[in-house]
């Protein structure tokens, strides 16, 4: 088991939708807690590119995927092809 588990997502906004986006990553953080082993979930933007980042910390991969589910149902009816200008980048991180 894992002892720590970062999900990171990178988003690439479209002009006139990022208020949008922002009400959709903050629904899916809210879909992750109270969910046993969530450490943190922080919506943030890089300042000088403009990309908002999801940062999810758990405590381990297994705690990830028995919330999955919930975070899969709060966003599946988005429309993030209307809203941003690529798919985002996603990343798992575990330590080394």
């Amino acid at each position: 088991m894992d002892l720590l588990y970062i999900h990171v997502s990178i988003h690439y906004p479209k002009p006139g939708k990022e208020n949008l986006l922002i009400e959709s990553m903050h629904k899916f953080g809210k879909s992750m807690e109270g969910h046993k082993g969530l450490i943190a979930v922080h919506t943030i933007k890089d300042e000088g590119t403009n990309r908002f980042i999801g940062l999810v910390v758990w405590e381990s991969k297994e705690n990830w995927l028995t919330a999955r589910p919930a975070m899969i149902d709060a966003v599946k009816d988005d429309p993030f092809e209307d809203w941003e200008l690529k798919p985002p980048e996603v990343n798992h991180l575990i330590p080394l």
